[in-house]
């Protein structure tokens, strides 16, 4: 089965300083129908203006993963990590038992654009912690690049939570298959460009759901990338 979930019909929020699109319920936006899928909780889709951002807030008992599609986000946390990540750049942070901390447009002119995941984990009360980790373009080229799963195999982060998220970079005659075992389930997301996906055209935005099949095909891409997560 597979359903797809248009751009448009996400919830939507322009705060001026923040264009924010939301995959699923969050803050103000609200639907019973799109709570979140399996333990995938939040993809929000946010751009950020020159020298704005998120002021210092709480989090607990969350896997948070940010993706920077253009731009630069500064990043500083009660553990006493700081950074700024950049495209290429994935950031893990577990929330676990609590953190504080902030996020801004690294930049005085140029916007950043990013997205903010979140997954629930299968364990709660942890320690807080924090991982970085970059992936080239070439590791994501015409490839599903593995990017975060539970014990960081093959140099990805590591989650809390039995969940895997490919990206990958297609254009072209790229073609691109995913195997499910049996029982599991995904969810697509286009970052951007267009994409088939199971016969079914995505563009920029769109998400989709895949329930009982064995396997998720992509192709007749243009500029795309794509996020995979791989679910229980």
């Amino acid at each position: 089965m597979f359903t797809l979930r248009k751009n448009t019909d996400r919830g939507h929020a322009n705060h001026g300083w923040l264009d924010s699109w939301h995959t699923f319920s969050f803050a103000g936006y609200h639907d019973p129908q799109h709570m979140g899928f399996s333990d995938l909780r939040v993809i929000n889709d946010d751009r950020v203006q020159p020298a704005q951002g998120f002021g210092t807030h709480a989090h607990r008992d969350m896997e948070i993963i940010t993706y920077v599609l253009d731009g630069a986000l500064q990043h500083k946390d009660s553990m006493g990590n700081g950074s700024v990540i950049r495209p290429g750049d994935v950031q893990r942070m577990s929330a676990g038992r609590g953190v504080t901390h902030s996020e801004f447009n690294a930049s005085q002119s140029e916007p950043v654009h990013l997205l903010q995941i979140w997954i629930e984990p299968d364990v709660i009360g942890i320690e807080p912690g924090y991982e970085e980790r970059h992936f080239t373009d070439d590791e994501k080229r015409g490839q599903l690049r593995l990017i975060a799963s539970p014990g960081g195999h093959g140099g990805s982060v590591t989650i809390h939570q039995d969940a895997r998220l490919y990206a990958a970079l297609l254009d072209g005659t790229d073609t691109v298959t995913h195997t499910l075992a049996t029982g599991r389930k995904a969810w697509v997301h286009v970052a951007r460009g267009t994409v088939t996906v199971n016969g079914q055209a995505l563009a920029d935005g769109d998400g989709a759901h895949i329930n009982n099949e064995s396997s998720i095909a992509f192709t007749n891409a243009s500029n795309a990338e794509v996020l995979l997560f791989d679910l229980k």
